[in-house]
């Protein structure tokens, strides 16, 4: 890294820097021409050159990579500046210091304007704040269209934590948030809901017979099953290993029975091996019915449909009791 030249000494005018676009005034090369240019070669970075004073960087040829300094110290970084752009004008702005670390692409030459001198050309200068505020609103959208990009990225992939990714039904996180969300929405709306605590019988044993693949596959079945049975305001939860739950809204004790009835049906007659077409009464279901009350909560409703489940298992298990 080292000064080579003033920008009066460089050869390098105005006409191609985005800053200066359009600006006529023939007093601006006069003002920049004791102004540093700054050559560093590829892959070294800029440190600041001018202490504790802020200043505009101007890429005269070259590229810069411009790395923003994240909370937890990691580096992201961002598009190119390229020749005839520029970075800092924000620092200047607020007379802040960036903490962002600056690094050459390839042999880059830089114009440095210190921040006393861009309040100048800004106070004096035709169309140097129309430029910089048209630089400043491009980078506000790019950084908004970013933001809005991670967003995104950040909601796929908060909604993939929420789905089980060997059956693709919701997990137990989702409807330990859910659910109360769920409950709290009938109580004020005062309509009914009901949940199915289901339990595959015998789970263990199929895997030892089988082999967890097939257990793995049996399990998909039964998944596809639930959510080939409910309608779209239903919901369908792997609640873990081979327990499912079902939750149904608008759904009262005498729907939330019907419903849990066609779901053992469904259940017994589902193919596993479809290559053999062994039925699923290997893996029958037990299943536990309980319909919302005004007065208790989430955790009451699960344990009333584990309790009812627990008395299905007891009365022979591939059944339903509530």
């Amino acid at each position: 890294m080292k000064e080579i030249a003033t920008f009066g000494e460089s050869g390098h005018t105005i006409s191609k820097l985005h800053l200066f676009d359009g600006v006529t005034d023939d007093g601006v090369d006069a003002m920049l021409a004791s102004c540093t240019v700054l050559r560093i070669a590829a892959e070294e970075e800029l440190p600041n050159m001018h202490g504790t004073e802020a200043c505009v960087y101007v890429v005269l040829r070259g590229a810069l990579i411009n790395f923003l300094v994240a909370d937890n110290s990691q580096q992201r970084r961002t598009d190119k500046i390229l020749p005839g752009e520029s970075i800092g004008e924000l620092s200047v702005l607020d007379e802040a210091v960036p903490s962002n670390t600056m690094t050459a692409v390839e042999e880059t030459d830089l114009l440095i304007i210190p921040s006393r001198l861009m309040w100048k050309l800004i106070d004096e200068v035709d169309g140097i704040a129309r430029n910089l505020l048209r630089q400043l609103s491009f980078r506000l959208r790019a950084a908004n269209a970013q933001l809005r990009r991670r967003e995104k990225v950040g909601e796929f992939y908060r909604q993939l934590s929420l789905i089980d990714g060997l059956t693709s039904l919701y997990n137990r996180a989702w409807m330990n948030d859910r659910l109360p969300n769920l409950i709290e929405e009938a109580h004020a709306a005062e309509r009914p809901l009901s949940l199915i605590m289901i339990d595959l019988d015998y789970f263990k044993k199929f895997n030892d017979e089988y082999g967890h693949v097939v257990g793995d596959n049996a399990l998909r079945v039964a998944a596809g099953v639930l959510s080939a049975a409910l309608r779209p305001s239903d919901f369908a939860v792997r609640y873990g290993g081979e327990e499912l739950t079902v939750i149904l809204p608008d759904s009262d004790a005498s729907a939330g029975k019907m419903v849990a009835q066609r779901l053992c049906e469904r259940m017994r007659n589902a193919i596993v091996f479809e290559d053999m077409h062994l039925p699923l009464p290997h893996v029958t279901a037990s299943f536990g019915i309980a319909t919302l009350d005004a007065h208790h909560g989430a955790e009451d409703l699960i344990t009333r449909a584990d309790a009812a489940l627990y008395r299905a298992k007891e009365a022979g298990r591939n059944q339903i009791s509530f």
